[in-house]
Formats: C-alpha cells, sequence, structure tokens
C-alpha cells in the first residue's frame, strides 16, 4: 500500500571548466552532507579528466585534472571511467580506467603527499571493477578474462583466469516442477509424457541485444560477488566468488540472459535481466546460481525490441530496484509477492544515455536517495514511501487508499471492501506513471499528478453505492512542461493546492476544480527566500494547505485569505507530517524514528503514524500501536508505556506492521505487515471512544452494536454516565428496541464499575469537574443490578406488559438474588387473564433459571397450578409431583402450608402455620419445636400464653444446658423459678455472685452454703481471681485469715494489711503478711535471675549464628561451598537434579518437586515444619528465629509481672524489708536495662519471620518490642 513520493529534488549544473565540452562520465556521493564526486571526459577529442565536487547549493568545487591514457582497444574511440569511488575516510578518491590506470586523487593533501597518483595499471586493461560495501577489498576483472582481488592498499590478495572449465562447477539439474506439465491435468494427459522432463531446457542461447560488457556486483555484508560476464561469445554467465576468491557457484543457463546485474544488499537474491520475443523480464538467481522467480516489465510488445536496460541497482536497503532505461529510470519494489512500478524519471525529451555514460547512483547510507547524471546537470532525488490515504474523519473515514502500480491506479475503500494486495476494488488506467496522489476529504474526488499533467478521478459512494466505476478526466489542466511538478493536496473538495519546483525554490500553485469543465488557476505562492516544499498537506476544517519546507518551518496557506502563516519549526525534516483538525498542531516523524508535534519530541522509535479527531496513533518498534488523545495543548498530551494488559491505549501488533488506514466510525486500523498483506484490527482505545461518544449523544443503538460486535462488557452502558443512563431507560428501550438485546444486556449486568476497573478513562479532563457517575446518594447502598432491574421495571409495567413480558420476567431474575417470587407471582396473575402469554412468561423464567430451585419457589408461594405449570417445564417424571400435589390439594389451607413449609425446609414458617392451627396441635408443636429447635420462635408464638410460654421456656433451659450453654440455662431457669437448677448452672458456668444469690433463694442449708461457698472461691483462686475469692471468704464465710491469704498469694498485700488492721487481728501480720512478702520475694528474685541468665545465654548464641551465616552463607544454609564443590559435578541446570540452594533447607522438597516447580506440602509435612520450628533446635534453620522469640517471649513475660513487684517492693518497704526491696528493684532495673541495650540489635537484625507455608523467608518484619522504664519505688 505504500507508494514513492518525491519529497526533495535539486538541480546542480556542471560542465568542465579545463576543456569545453567534456561529458559528464561519472558520478558517486561523496561524504556526508549529499554532495557529489563527478568526472568530465575523458572524450573522442580531448583525452583529460577533470574531477570535481558538486555541493548540495548546487555550487561546483574542481578538486583536479589531469590527461588519460589513451583507448585501450581499437573499438573504443576514448578511454571511460569504470568506476569513481570517495573514501570518506581519507578524502580521497579512486578512479578506474577502461585502458587500465587506477588513479588515487587526495582532495585535501598534506604537502608530502601527490594530490594525483596512480597506484597501477592493468596492461590488458580493465573490463569491470567494484569495490565492496565496506570499502576494503577491490574486484577487477581484466581483458585478459583474469579477476583479480586487492586491498584497500592495492596489495593482490587472488588472481584467477576465467575459464570455461568453470561452468562444471555447478552441476544443475532441472526436473521441471512448478511447469505446467507436471500438474495433474487427468490420467490421459499425465500419460501422454515424463513430467519430469521439460518442454525446453535452456542452452543459455546469448541475446542478439547484449553489450558484451562484464559486471561485478557485491553482496551487502561483503562476503561475495558475482560477475557476469560472456563465455567465448556463446553464454553468459554468472560466476559467485567468495571474498577469499574462491568461485562458489556458476549460473544455470539462461536463454537471452543479458548484462545488468544487482545483488540485493540483504543478500538472497541477484537481479539480472532476460529478453523474450515479446517481452523483457527482470529474473532473480540464489547464491548458488539457480532461478528464483521473475517479473515482466510493463513494455508494449512492439517497442521491445527498441528498449535496451542498461543497469539495475539495487538501493541501500533492498525495498527499491533501479531500472535504467535509456531514456528513463524507473524505481520498482515488491509487496505481497508482487512489483510495482512506482516512479518513472524521465529524461528530458531527445536526450538518450549511452551505455559508457550511464551517471545513476542510489545513497549508500540514504536508502531513497538518487543522484542522476544528465549531460549539464545531475538532478538529486529524496523519496519516502507515503500511503495515499482518504481523510479519517468520520463520516467520510471511507478508508481509501490509492496504490500507484504503473500506469494502473488501485483503488480500495476498506471501509467498503478489505480487499488485500495486489487486488483492488477498481483500477483507473492511466496515460503515464503517477508523481502524486491525493484524495479529497470526502473520498468523492482523486486527484491524479502525472509528468506535466493533472488527472481527475471522481468517485461518488453515496449515489453508486460501488455499483459503476470511477470516471477518470484526464488533463483538467495542462502543466508547465518546464517545471517539475511533484505535490499534490486538497484544501477542500473544491480547491487544490499543487507543488512545482524552479531554479531556486519551489511555488504552489491554488486550483480551483468546478464541478464540470477544466480546472481553473486559483492563485500562485512563492515560498520565502527561496524555500523548497518537503510536504504538502490539506486543512479541510480551515480550506487551507499547510507545508514544510526545507529549513523546517511549517507553514498555513489560507486559500482564500491566499496568505500563509507560521505555525512552528520541527527540529528535523519529517517526510511524514499530519496536522490536528482542530488545532494548530503538527505532527511530524523524522527518517530516524522520532516522533514532533510541534517542536517537541514525544516518542523515539515510531515506525508509523496517523490521526484522527480524537486520537494520535502510532507504531513502535518495539511492536506496539498507541492511541494518543488530543487536547488543545498539545504539552498536555500522554504517551501510554508499553503495557498493553493494563492500559487501553496500548496494543501488541505483529513484527514490523505498519498503519495504512483508519475508519473511526467502523472503530477498524488496518495494519500491512513487512510482507505486503493487510490486517484489520478493532483496537479497544477506538471501540471504547466510539461507545463512550454514542452514550454521550444518548444515541444507545450504535453503542450496543459495538460493544456486541466487538465483545465489550455491556455494563459500560450504565457505568460510563450512570445517571443518565438510569433517567433514560425509556429512551434506551425505545432505540434498542429488539427483546432478544434487551434481555442481553439485563443478563450481563454485574456490581462491578466497569468504568472504574477494565475500561477506566483515559481521556483526562481539561474542563469543569467530571460529574459524578455514581448512582444518586440515596441508592448508593442498594445494588447496582437491582437499580438498573428496577428502573426497567418501572418502565415497562404494567403499560408495556404484553409487548415486552420477556424482558420484564429477566428483570426479575437478573436480580441479586433473583426475585423469583415477584416473577411467579406476576405469571400467576397473568395466568388468570391470558394464559398463552402466562405459558410463554413459565418457559422463559425456567430456561433463565434452575427449574428445581424455581418449582420450589413456586410451591412456596402456595400457588398448586402454577407450580404444576413449572413441574411440566421440567425433567422431572409425572409420578415424581403429581402425587404429592394431588396429597396438598385435598389438605386443609392452614395444613396444606405447614406441609408445604416443612417440605421446603421453612421450619419457623412451618411453625407459625402449626400455631394458627390451634390449642390441638400444641403438642405436635412441642415436638416440632424440640426438633427444629425453634425455641425463639415459639416463645414470639406465644408470648401472649403465659401457660404455654412456661411450658416453652422449659424445653429451652433444657436445651440450653444440655448444650453448655450454662449461664443461659441459668438465667431460663432463674425465670421459671427453678433456683436450684439455676444454682447448678451457674456453679457450672463460674457465676459465683448468680449462684450464691440462686442458693440462699432455695434456700440452702448453711453447710450447703460453706460447701458452695468453699468451692467457689476455690475455683476463683485457681482462675487466679483473688480478690473475687476474699470477698467470699469474708462476706460468705467470715475467714479474715483465708481471706488475707489469698490476697497475699495475689499480690495484693494492701488490701490484705487494710483487712488485717480493720478486723483487729495485728498477729497476723506476721504469720500471713511477712510470709507471703517472703514467699513472693523468693519467686520473683528467682524468675528475674532466670531471665537475666536466659538473655546473656541466648544473645551470644544469635551473634555467634549471625557471624557464620555473614561468613558462609552457604554453608550455613546447609549448602556445599564454592571452594568445596567437587569436581565431577555438573553444575548446569536441569529439570531431574537440582544443586542446594539458599532455600534448600526451607524446602526440603524431593525430586519431584524439583521437576514439577510447584510445592505441594501435605497437612502432616505442614505440621512438621512448625513442629520444627516450635522446637528451634540448635543448628536448624529455626534456631535463629526461635531464639529471637523467646527472647521476645521473656519481655512479655516480664511486662505482665510489672504491677506485682511494684506491689510486691511496696510491701516490702511497709514491712521494714528495705533490703530485700532494693536487691528487688535493682535485679529489676537490671535486666530490663540489658533488654533496653539490645533490642534493637536482636529484633531489627533478624529480618523476615520464616513462612512455614513456603519454607522461605516472608512471614512479615519482626517489630521491635518497646522496653518501658520500671516504675519502682521511688524511696529506694
Amino acid at each position: 500500500m505504500r507508494n514513492l513520493l518525491t519529497i526533495e529534488r535539486s538541480v546542480a549544473g556542471t560542465t568542465s571548466t579545463e576543456v569545453p565540452d567534456l561529458p559528464l562520465s561519472a558520478i558517486a556521493w561523496g561524504g556526508s552532507e549529499d554532495s557529489l564526486i563527478c568526472t568530465h571526459g575523458p572524450s573522442e577529442s580531448e583525452a583529460v579528466v577533470e574531477l570535481k565536487r558538486v555541493n548540495k547549493n548546487g555550487q561546483s568545487v574542481p578538486i583536479a585534472s589531469w590527461d588519460a591514457s589513451p583507448s585501450p582497444s581499437p573499438s573504443l574511440p576514448c578511454d571511460r571511467i569504470l568506476a569513481l569511488h570517495y573514501f570518506p575516510d581519507t578524502s580521497s578518491i579512486c578512479v578506474i580506467f577502461a585502458a587500465g590506470d587506477i588513479v588515487v586523487i587526495q582532495e585535501d593533501p598534506t604537502p608530502e603527499v601527490n594530490k594525483i597518483e596512480i597506484v597501477g595499471s592493468v596492461d590488458e586493461g580493465i573490463t569491470a571493477a567494484e569495490w565492496s560495501p565496506d570499502e576494503e577489498i577491490l574486484a577487477i576483472t581484466t581483458g585478459a578474462s583474469t579477476f583479480l582481488l586487492m586491498t584497500r592498499e592495492f596489495e593482490p590478495i587472488v588472481d584467477v583466469t576465467l575459464s570455461p572449465n568453470d561452468l562444471n562447477a555447478s552441476k544443475h539439474v532441472s526436473v521441471g516442477w512448478g511447469k505446467s506439465e507436471t500438474q495433474f491435468k487427468g490420467k490421459r494427459a499425465k500419460a501422454m509424457r515424463d513430467p519430469t522432463v521439460p518442454e525446453k531446457i535452456d542452452e543459455g542461447v546469448l541475446s542478439p541485444h547484449d553489450d558484451n560488457a562484464t559486471r561485478i556486483s557485491w553482496r551487502g555484508d561483503g562476503e561475495y560477488l558475482a560477475l557476469s560476464s560472456v563465455e567465448d561469445s556463446k553464454r553468459r554467465v554468472i560466476r559467485v566468488y567468495s571474498r577469499d576468491g574462491s568461485l562458489d557457484s556458476v549460473s544455470e543457463p539462461v536463454d537471452g540472459l543479458e548484462g545488468p546485474l544487482s545483488w540485493r544488499p540483504v543478500g538472497n537474491l541477484m537481479a539480472g535481466i532476460q529478453r523474450f520475443p515479446e517481452r523483457l523480464d527482470v529474473v532473480f538467481f540464489e547464491r548458488n546460481g539457480l532461478r528464483h522467480g521473475e517479473f515482466t516489465l510493463r513494455i508494449p510488445t512492439d517497442k521491445v525490441n527498441d528498449e535496451r536496460i542498461l543497469e539495475l541497482l539495487w538501493n541501500y536497503d533492498s525495498s527499491a530496484l533501479a531500472i535504467c532505461f535509456k531514456d528513463r529510470v524507473q524505481l520498482w519494489s515488491m509487496g505481497n509477492y508482487h512489483w510495482y512500478p512506482k516512479q518513472e524519471l524521465i529524461y528530458p525529451k531527445g536526450y538518450h544515455v549511452a551505455q559508457h555514460n550511464l551517471c545513476v547512483k542510489w545513497h549508500s547510507e540514504k536508502p531513497l536517495r538518487l543522484a542522476l547524471g544528465l549531460g549539464e546537470s545531475i538532478i538529486s532525488y529524496e523519496f519516502s514511501w507515503s500511503v495515499f490515504a482518504g481523510s479519517p474523519r468520520p463520516p467520510d473515514d471511507h478508508g481509501i487508499l490509492a496504490v500507484v502500480d504503473g500506469t494502473t491506479l488501485k483503488l480500495t475503500p476498506l471501509r467498503v471492501a478489505n480487499i488485500p494486495p495486489p487486488m483492488a476494488l477498481r483500477e483507473v488506467e492511466l496515460k503515464s506513471t503517477p508523481v502524486d496522489v491525493a484524495v479529497s476529504p470526502t473520498g468523492r474526488l482523486i486527484a491524479v499528478l502525472r509528468d506535466n499533467a493533472l488527472d481527475l478521478i471522481r468517485w461518488d459512494f453515496a449515489k453508486n453505492k460501488l455499483v459503476s466505476g470511477p470516471t477518470l478526466t484526464s488533463n483538467i489542466m495542462e502543466l508547465d512542461p518546464g517545471q517539475y511538478f511533484r505535490h499534490i493536496s486538497f484544501a477542500d473538495d473544491a480547491t487544490l493546492g499543487v507543488v512545482h519546483d524552479m531554479k531556486k525554490g519551489s511555488v504552489l500553485q491554488v486550483i480551483s476544480i468546478p464541478n464540470n469543465g477544466q480546472a481553473i488557476l486559483k492563485c500562485t505562492h512563492e515560498f520565502q527566500n527561496g524555500a523548497t516544499v518537503v510536504r504538502l498537506g490539506g486543512v479541510p476544517d480551515h480550506k487551507s494547505l499547510f507545508y514544510q519546507d526545507t529549513e523546517r518551518k511549517v507553514y498555513l496557506y489560507d486559500t482564500e485569505n491566499k496568505s500563509a502563516k507560521y505555525i512552528t519549526q520541527l527540529p528535523a525534516i519529517c517526510p511524514w507530517l499530519e496536522i490536528a483538525f482542530y488545532q494548530e498542531m503538527i505532527f511530524g516523524l523524522s527518517g530516524d524514528g522520532r516522533l514532533y508535534v510541534n517542536s517537541k519530541p514525544i516518542a523515539s522509535n515510531c515506525t508509523s503514524f496517523t490521526i484522527t479527531p480524537a486520537h494520535l496513533i502510532f507504531t513502535t518498534t518495539r511492536h506496539f500501536v498507541k492511541f494518543v488523545h488530543l487536547y488543545d495543548n498539545y504539552q498536555d498530551l500522554d504517551i501510554p508505556g508499553d503495557d498493553p494488559s493494563s492500559d487501553e491505549r496500548c496494543r501488541s501488533i505483529e513484527r514490523g506492521a505498519r498503519l495504512v488506514q483508519v475508519m473511526p466510525t467502523k472503530f477498524a486500523l488496518t495494519l500491512q505487515m513487512p510482507r505486503g498483506n493487510l490486517e484489520t484490527i478493532y483496537p479497544r482505545a477506538l471501540v471504547l471512544a466510539g461507545v463512550r461518544r454514542s452514550i454521550e449523544a444518548k444515541d444507545y443503538l450504535p453503542a450496543f452494536l459495538a460493544c456486541r460486535n466487538h465483545r465489550v462488557d455491556l455494563n459500560i452502558l450504565h457505568d460510563h454516565a450512570s445517571r443518565q443512563f438510569i433517567e433514560l431507560v425509556e429512551l434506551f428501550i425505545d432505540q434498542v428496541k429488539k427483546i432478544e438485546y434487551i434481555d442481553l444486556f439485563l443478563s450481563q449486568l454485574r456490581e462491578e464499575d466497569v468504568s472504574r476497573t477494565m475500561y477506566r478513562e483515559t481521556l483526562q479532563s481539561t474542563g469543569a469537574p467530571e460529574p459524578s457517575n455514581q448512582i444518586d446518594t440515596p441508592n448508593r447502598l442498594k445494588s447496582k443490578v437491582n437499580t438498573i432491574c428496577d428502573a426497567f421495571l418501572n418502565v415497562l409495567l404494567p403499560k408495556r406488559l404484553s409487548s415486552n413480558l420477556q424482558n420484564i420476567i429477566t428483570a426479575y431474575v437478573c436480580k441479586t438474588p433473583p426475585d423469583h417470587d415477584a416473577a411467579l407471582l406476576l405469571i400467576g396473575d397473568l395466568r388468570e387473564k391470558n394464559l398463552e402469554l402466562a405459558e410463554e412468561a413459565i418457559q422463559h423464567v425456567c430456561f433463565m433459571s434452575d427449574v428445581n430451585k424455581l418449582y420450589d419457589n413456586a410451591l412456596g408461594l402456595y400457588d398448586l397450578d402454577l407450580t404444576l405449570m413449572v413441574a411440566q417445564q421440567s425433567q422431572k417424571d409425572p409420578r415424581e409431583y403429581l402425587p404429592f400435589l394431588q396429597k396438598l390439594q385435598e389438605m386443609e389451607i392452614t395444613r396444606r402450608k405447614f406441609t408445604i413449609d416443612d417440605h421446603l425446609n421453612r421450619p419457623a414458617k412451618a411453625c407459625a402455620h402449626l400455631h394458627d392451627l390451634g390449642d390441638e396441635v400444641f403438642d405436635e408443636l412441642k415436638s416440632y419445636v424440640v426438633k427444629h429447635e425453634l425455641y425463639s420462635t415459639a416463645l414470639g408464638l406465644y408470648k401472649y400464653s403465659p401457660d404455654k410460654l412456661q411450658v416453652i421456656m422449659g424445653l429451652y433451659a433444657i436445651f440450653l444446658e444440655g448444650v453448655s450453654r450454662y449461664p443461659d440455662a441459668g438465667l431460663a431457669y432463674e425465670s421459671l423459678g427453678d433456683y436450684s437448677q439455676a444454682t447448678q448452672c451457674y456453679r457450672r458456668a463460674g457465676l459465683w455472685q448468680e449462684a450464691l444469690f440462686a442458693a440462699i433463694q432455695v434456700p440452702y442449708s448453711a453447710e450447703d452454703l460453706e460447701e458452695l461457698s468453699s468451692s467457689l472461691a476455690e475455683a476463683l483462686c485457681e482462675s487466679k481471681d483473688y480478690q473475687s475469692a476474699a470477698t467470699i471468704h469474708m462476706d460468705h464465710r467470715g475467714d479474715v485469715e483465708e481471706a488475707a491469704k489469698v490476697l497475699c498469694k495475689g499480690c495484693h498485700f494492701g488490701e490484705a494489711m487494710r483487712l488485717i488492721g480493720k478486723h483487729g487481728a495485728p498477729e497476723l501480720l506476721e504469720t500471713v503478711v511477712d510470709a507471703g512478702l517472703a514467699e513472693g520475694f523468693a519467686q520473683s528474685s528467682e524468675l528475674i535471675a532466670d531471665c537475666k541468665r536466659q538473655l546473656k545465654a541466648q544473645l551470644d548464641r544469635i551473634r555467634e549464628l549471625r557471624t557464620k551465616k555473614e561468613e558462609n552463607p552457604l554453608a550455613y544454609f546447609d549448602g556445599v561451598a564454592e571452594e568445596d564443590a567437587p569436581d565431577n559435578v555438573s553444575l548446569a541446570p536441569t529439570n531431574a537434579s537440582t544443586s542446594a540452594s539458599l532455600f534448600t533447607r526451607y524446602t526440603s522438597g524431593g525430586a519431584q518437586t524439583a521437576m514439577t516447580g510447584t510445592t505441594r506440602r501435605t497437612f502432616k509435612n505442614r505440621r512438621r515444619e512448625e513442629r520444627k520450628r516450635a522446637r528451634g533446635k540448635k543448628g536448624s534453620v529455626y534456631e535463629e528465629e526461635y531464639l529471637v522469640s523467646s527472647i521476645g517471649r521473656m519481655i512479655e513475660k516480664l511486662d505482665s509481672v510489672r504491677d506485682e513487684t511494684k506491689s510486691l517492693l511496696e510491701g516490702l518497704v511497709r514491712r521494714r524489708m528495705r533490703e530485700r526491696a532494693i536487691a528487688l528493684q535493682g535485679l529489676m532495673e537490671g535486666v530490663l536495662g540489658s533488654l533496653e541495650g539490645c533490642v534493637w540489635e536482636v529484633f531489627e537484625e533478624a529480618g523476615e519471620v520464616v513462612n512455614p507455608e513456603t519454607g522461605a523467608e516472608g512471614g512479615g518484619k519482626r517489630a521491635v518490642p518497646i522496653i518501658k522504664k520500671f516504675d519502682g519505688v521511688g524511696i529506694l
């Protein structure tokens, strides 16, 4: 789909100055500034050679001149130049003559170096010469049929004689595969001849038009070269030599093979010319000399004998093949295995190039830069690949593509017919090959710029409906034959801009196109400072044109006011240029892949781009297509990253794909693969942009169809503008109309807000804050799905019941949870009015739901007729449900409801129906309550019947006691007045206050009450509730001594001393309090001393372990140290065996785990690992974690005894045991101080907790405990 467009053309005059009328004999590119080296002479009259440099601005600078040698052969009137080559690294020029001289000229010689030097000479003369692509080897053939390879310093590498015996190097066998004879035509036709024998075997018959010249062509990498020469005046042979001069292969015989030869730089094929009586073919050879395809040149049969192909030249990147004729140069390219003539450079009228003075050169670094020497001038062309495409602006985005195929213009509107090249929907035959093609904004006009002629093609899509083809009007305007017209573009459907070059700069002609007749020149605009236009484009919104000149400046030309306005200056020349539809925002792509917006670079790896009214779309070298939202300010452009999984603006594409056309109306993007085939995709960015536009325009049908066709979640129809959708549900129904479409939408509803998740809007808001997309505040707590379904039901019921009954049923069923009861009730009501509709509704609801559950729902409505209708739609055997339904039909209504609810496992409702049956079924109700544990329900039913309420409560109390809910059972018994049972339940629950109260209410005897209070106090001491136990001893037993002992045991020394003082028993101070203080001091001292010893031992071990791990981690984790690895163990990774790693001891997996690559621990294995971790065995991987955890537990333990220790200290001081108090406080402060000093070392360096599930660190970072200061007794 790509065409060659001339973006720059410069003409430089060059004539000889030393001797007049010396012909231009050779050209070569001369360095990085796009200057040229050219030679004039020698001629028949003057054996003088003049060497010049022609700069880009057209200025000629003489370099050197000298006398040439005499003619090497009587057949040549004078010597001629075979090769001219410039070496930029040494600023030297090598000229090779047919007479045999090899001359090196220094452009800027030093004093000790000669400017002109003949470095060698071949006596027999030279027939062909060519430098290798890396400029290190020179290949030469001589008049003595020898082949030489020389180094850059002209030292010989090899000298080979071209012998007829070389033809035996490759013995080719052709079996005729692919010929018509080998194709199956039926049994008889197949038996007529041997298909392996071709009809005619080529013998290599020499073409009568062969020039007998020798040619050399190198492969692009310089490893091989091809040499084409005539062998014994009988056959032309192509020999292939390696870089060291060894013969690699010889071509197979080809009749009519002529001299031109060019090896494609990418290396796969060599191109040559084969002449037939009726045609000329470009034929291809592989390196082994075998034929590999061909294509026919488009020459009329009657002119074949008059045509001569002088040379074939591949460009630098092998994308274009130049075929040089006597009067023109054709540029061909291949796509999808079809060869297209893309450009035709015609020489001035009457000028013909002879073989010996052909001057055509491709640039060695710029693939599409070509120099053409014609007489006294050198024309330099620069081309770019361009897609001649129609407007991507809706509604005129027909996807029109125009492809140049010689004199045939192939037209395809992709929106109508996605036809891959080389085919096309329509073809228009022209009089000559187009220079440029432009499509009007509406696509109805196509302007074709040919050599000095302008054609117009009319193709009205609206009227013709593509039934009739396009109509061509040739020469709607005669162009000046003295100017070179190269660019054309529409400003609007009635205005056309054409650019042509003059001697200095370019000129823009604005042409008016009437509906009928010839075009009219409207105005002419000359560019400032003699600038040359690089690119021309149209701006339909403003009836303007934009152009870029060679100074990188971009202007907007108003065709109405006839004035140019400066927009911006790009950082580089951009062969590909587009302008935003609504702003002066210029997008340009340079030759090195940099994409600019005005002067700002936005991408450095771009391969192609296009724009739509909403997006900039471009492809990258990393094989992504990206979508950028367009804003008023180009500084706000947000370029997406390479993340196609989470960003709709980025999508992966096939390697090397380039943009061809975009059709926003169809949400389609067409890409062309490197081979040439087309692929149309529907990117999420385009689809969602179109869906959002339709929703915002309240046009729901196109939005729905787009979602349906492109598999977009239909929830976006609501989520993108939820409030609007709820308000316009009726409009949605009216637009979508189809019952199945509305059902599809309702059935796909879910709670997720897709506008914030999978289809998150990437277009930044530039104006006022965006209104909330959420449903109104009162409904936010309500389910989104239910809100939408209710909105549909409000619209559909009751006025659309008959027309949209299916949608109503769907709305009920799609709620969360499904409202089957409402749907069935609606069907039940409808059954009385319209049985046919009711049956259809039953079928639909059964289709959308589990019919077995629906049967239960219908049964739960107590409507047996409706239940029967549902059952008939199921797969149930009538014998399964008919007897049951008949039995229900015979029952009294309340008993029937009880039976149904009991059958449906709805015991609460069933219990209510039993209650409704009256007192005579109370015994049945009691059994039912006990069976289903419906005590709370029954209590509610009999709240106004005290007697029955007492019976139910008694049953409830028994149940609670039976399930060990003793506190509740005690309350139940107490409410019934059964204090004896209540006492037992309270006692078991540990509620000593309630138990003693209930016992007193029984009443208990003094002995029983003593026994009860004693057991309660003992139980409280075991649970360490010493104060409650002391209260029982004092209030219920009157035992001061026992109460004081209990308080001292709990370190409540102050309360114990208060009781002793209150009850006047000072003797107990020594016997009870002092003894308790001594016991508490001994226990606390021992505990703190143990903690101190433990801290020292464990801290030393932790430091030791960490030192080992730091010195040799592999050995620490049970691995093999690197220096100890055995020599006979392979360290290459395999699936069958693995070497030890840092996690070997964590995973402890076997070979099966290693091979599967997954961890499959059983519950038993996990428990084993947890036990190992809990033990923290010395030397195990869990030891350090165990030690750290142990210190943490010690800190928690010390924190738990702080209050007890302080109370003990106060008691020691009060009882004049100061020394013990000082010692104990010192111990406590000492161990806490030691912990404070090492806590950060222990916990901060511990890393992460080892996770027993995965066997690796990752259980979370340990928190460093806070060591609080001990608040002891101040007087100590």
